[in-house]
């Protein structure tokens, strides 16, 4: 269950992180939090490594490592969504 929770998130913040490296950021995500098209596309990268590895353990039945993964990938999250909100609060002038 929790490797496919894991994956699911994974994969969901990957298109999101990919979504907004596409899109133009404002001067408070590119200028102040660092929020550069290049690093959504390193948390896509990187999130998209986690869900091989929730897919892998789910295939493997490694119930144990995938909330290890987990554990692990919830900080990368956490890091990305408190960055990714903070800089999606500016507005275009």
């Amino acid at each position: 269950m929790w490797n496919l929770i894991g994956a699911a998130v994974a994969l969901a913040t990957a298109a999101l992180a990919w979504k907004r490296s596409r899109a133009p950021g404002g001067f408070y995500a590119e200028g102040v939090y660092g929020m550069t098209a290049a690093v959504h596309r390193r948390y896509a990268a990187a999130s998209l490594a986690f869900a091989l590895a929730f897919v892998a353990a789910f295939a493997l039945r490694a119930t144990f490592a995938g909330l290890v993964v987990l554990a692990a990938y919830a900080v990368i999250a956490i890091l990305y969504y408190s960055s990714f909100v903070r800089g999606a609060s500016d507005y275009h002038e």
